[in-house]
């Protein structure tokens, strides 16, 4: 009795630090969210799956998920692991990369297509974060200005914002992530806040001195401090390609139009390529025609065949 005394008195206490002033109860933001990927991605994939749980401590990263058809098991794995939110990283052809973020159970879900992926550790990002701190996310104002930008926002919020109180995050503020559309996809970039305290020169030096001479002068504590954001990735860039209803099904309440498959621009390649093998191959053999009707053949040419069964004479 003892023990189910004290549960009760601390549920009850609980209760009452959750009540404000008012009477109204606070409501904290609970995400938690599920991060995996299908078979098949490569080095680079896996590189930037691990710097996002990394940057995600309200994640819960999972072994790689077999099938890439029947997606909406993806709901039923997430409510066994008590998560809200699924980032799941699908690979095609082993080239391909498809983001999908989910809100699980009543939807909506995203598909994007991302391209020009950059890892924390390439060697230009000079930047650097406390793992588990929470970020500040920035939106372009582009976001507002259409339904379905306003739909990846929010998604965008309740994935990569981290909640206060998380399991494993830390209380301190030290990046930055940014969120700008340009050309109909989204850029996504991490930054770190880096303070630096400014170097005095010779004129802030007798300005100070001329302060403390007049007894205006500023406490000790006061320092003047320069504030620079230094990028520390990953970054990519993502194509939005339909957003559905539901949670991995339902109906399609948005498609990009202007989206081109990665498989139909390799496609218009290799036609293209193959069109310009044929134009050639069918220019030599014009060249060729002409010098033999003109009786230009080159020294090197074959003998004709004497009992008449050359193939110039047969298929002339």
């Amino acid at each position: 009795m003892a023990a189910v005394y004290k549960s009760l008195s601390k549920s009850a206490s609980k209760a009452d630090k959750e009540t404000d002033i008012n009477g109204t109860v606070q409501r904290k933001n609970k995400q938690r969210v599920l991060i995996l990927s299908s078979r098949g991605v490569t080095y680079r994939h896996r590189h930037l799956l691990n710097d996002l749980a990394a940057m995600l401590p309200h994640g819960r990263k999972d072994v790689k998920f077999d099938s890439k058809s029947k997606l909406y098991q993806l709901n039923e794995l997430a409510e066994l692991y008590n998560c809200n939110n699924v980032l799941f990283f699908e690979a095609r052809k082993g080239k391909d990369l498809y983001m999908w973020f989910s809100k699980v159970p009543n939807g909506p879900t995203v598909k994007f297509h991302a391209q020009n992926l950059h890892t924390m550790e390439e060697l230009h990002f000079t930047g650097n974060c406390l793992k588990g701190s929470r970020p500040i996310l920035s939106f372009d104002g582009a976001f507002e200005s259409e339904p379905h930008l306003r739909v990846i926002k929010e998604i965008f919020l309740h994935i990569f914002g981290v909640p206060q109180g998380a399991r494993k995050s830390k209380p301190f503020i030290d990046h930055v992530m940014g969120f700008s559309v340009a050309d109909g996809k989204i850029w996504v970039r991490n930054y770190e806040i880096r303070e630096v305290e400014k170097v005095k020169s010779a004129d802030d030096n007798n300005n100070e001195d001329d302060k403390s001479k007049k007894g205006k002068s500023k406490g000790s504590g006061d320092k003047d401090t320069d504030i620079s954001l230094v990028e520390i990735g990953p970054r990519f860039v993502l194509t939005p390609i339909i957003i559905q209803e539901g949670a991995f099904g339902g109906p399609i309440i948005y498609e990009n139009k202007r989206f081109i498959s990665p498989n139909q621009v390799r496609a218009e390649l290799r036609k293209a390529k193959a069109g310009r093998h044929v134009a050639r191959m069918e220019q030599q053999r014009d060249t060729l025609a002409r010098r033999r009707n003109l009786g230009l053949e080159s020294g090197g040419a074959k003998k004709r065949d004497p009992t008449g069964l050359d193939t110039r004479e047969l298929f002339a």
